[in-house]
């Protein structure tokens, strides 16, 4: 009995010796000993403090650039979005050490090293564990936070439901849909509305689309569904400050039981959309799950592959999520900011609906060859992405050591791509960088992975890339087909970063309908 004792003393002392050299090595000597070896190739930063790192001069720096709105409406917008990169990137030059919390990050703004490792390390870096961490209940491992092998798998799953005829089926419900809202926006004017908030159109627009295309018969529920991820991202856009401290996500606190009572709802949605499919295949009913994305998801769930990688209802769920959130947010945040754009420059907006009304011949509303036809509107369209990129900043971990153009990046490094950044530069831009100029697309010079990077770039881009720009286009051209706009006086010009960059009053525009 007493050999016993001794004996799970010993091993409790083992357990918790493992685990302390685990904590303080990954919060302590892992990190310090990357700092050394970038330290050593002259790449430094701002001095960290423990735990926290550098968050709360960020936080402070971003808090005092946020406090005004801007006096008016122009692009500058980099030093009030990511003030701490312009202050660090003056003292420390254009590679820079920063702490993220315990994970140190290095900032990376030369476009051929950006190039090298989103095209020749894919398979080897991706996100880190406090980002999986600060989205575990948000999106859970769907393809946005996989890594390595289950990224690779995943990827080939899901890419074919955005490719060639799978995505040229989605037009239907985008121009369906698109003609609700137009309809909801005629009828509004006819009780004598002028004035809209065109970002709330373009979100319940979008979600309406991906609804249907990622649910078909039950969107509605995907609507539910929307709204319960659209809180649960707000939450989780504060995840660094509460995954400092060890252990502090298995606390029982408020912001904890909130993320995971809203988690636990979105899944009860999604389980009973899922086993409605699975109760119609069984009773004979159907003999698939369905041709939507979902669908496809549990079809493929069937299969015996002969990877180890298998799909489950877990991740099949993460995958709903993540194009939930992926498919609407960052096209509705496009069309917004675009339609901030044309509002502010009528003359563009001109421009654009000529050639809509040539290549559509006055319908309005393009069909799929349409779509390459209308140059102009797909160089607003990537000025729009430059000016105001949705994600205003792409990581990427490093899982082993690897060699970057002079660079040697440790395993366990993040390197920070501040494509909001890159997109102003004026290095590689001109003079003009700031302004409203679409044409500067109406050349190839800047390409896709280099300079312009709104979509990542890469193996590891978006893949879901064409079905947002076919589904941004043809609401576009439907809605500048139907109406003239202007912005508003009560527009207040204020962009903010809460995960995805958003208008933070949103974008109130004035209507005029074409054809009284």
């Amino acid at each position: 009995m007493e050999l016993v004792s001794i004996s799970l003393i010993l091993l409790c002392m083992y357990f918790l010796l493992k685990v302390g050299y685990e904590l303080i090595s990954c919060y302590w000597l892992t990190p310090r000993r990357i700092m050394k070896i970038m330290e050593k190739q002259g790449v430094r930063g701002p001095k960290p403090r423990f735990l926290v790192g550098n968050i709360l001069d960020m936080a402070s720096l971003v808090a005092k650039s946020t406090s005004q709105d801007m006096d008016t409406i122009h692009h500058d917008v980099v030093g009030r979005l990511l003030p701490h990169f312009v202050v660090w990137s003056k003292s420390y030059g254009k590679r820079f050490i920063y702490w993220n919390g315990i994970e140190p990050r290095m900032c990376l703004t030369e476009t051929e090293l950006i190039k090298e490792l989103l095209s020749k390390y894919s398979t080897i870096s991706g996100k880190s564990w406090l980002q999986q961490q600060g989205s575990k209940h948000f999106i859970g491992r769907g393809l946005l936070m996989a890594n390595g092998d289950d990224w690779y798998h995943q990827r080939h799953i899901v890419a074919p439901a955005f490719m060639g005829d799978k995505l040229k089926s989605y037009a239907g419900y985008m121009v369906e849909c698109t003609k609700e809202m137009l309809q909801s926006l005629e009828n509004a004017m006819r009780k004598g509305e002028r004035e809209f908030e065109i970002g709330e159109y373009m979100t319940r627009l979008t979600a309406d689309i991906i609804s249907r295309t990622e649910f078909d018969s039950n969107y509605e529920k995907g609507k539910q569904i929307f709204h319960l991820l659209t809180v649960l991202q707000h939450l989780c856009a504060q995840s660094t400050r509460h995954l400092c401290f060890p252990g502090s996500r298995f606390l029982p606190s408020k912001y904890n039981r909130e993320i995971k009572s809203l988690k636990m709802e979105v899944e009860r949605l999604l389980m009973e959309i899922i086993q409605s499919r699975k109760d119609c295949v069984e009773i004979g009913r159907s003999s698939s799950y369905g041709n939507d994305l979902l669908g496809m998801l549990l079809n493929e769930m069937q299969k015996k592959r002969g990877n180890k990688f298998s799909l489950n209802l877990e991740l099949i769920m993460d995958e709903c999520k993540t194009f939930f959130f992926a498919g609407h947010e960052t096209t509705a945040l496009l069309l917004t900011w675009t339609v901030m754009l044309l509002a502010s420059n009528p003359s563009w907006q001109d421009k654009v609906r000529a050639q809509i009304k040539e290549v559509c011949n006055g319908t309005g509303a393009p069909s799929i060859d349409h779509l390459s036809k209308l140059t102009l509107l797909n160089m607003v369209i990537n000025e729009s992405l430059r000016l105001y990129p949705p994600a205003s900043l792409l990581p990427r971990m490093a899982f082993e050591d690897i060699k970057l153009g002079d660079l040697l990046i440790p395993k366990g490094l993040s390197i920070w791509i501040p494509v909001l950044a890159i997109h102003h530069s004026e290095e590689i831009w001109g003079k003009d960088v700031n302004e409203f100029k679409p044409d500067r697309f109406a050349s190839k010079s800047f390409a896709p992975g280099r300079h312009f990077i709104p979509f990542a770039a890469g193996p590891r881009n978006c893949v879901g890339q064409a079905f947002a720009l076919m589904e941004a286009k043809i609401i576009l051209a439907m809605l500048i087909s139907k109406f003239s706009f202007t912005i508003s006086d009560n527009y207040r010009h204020a962009p903010v970063i809460v995960l995805t960059m958003k208008p933070k009053y949103g974008v109130q525009i004035r209507l005029k309908p074409l054809d009284p």
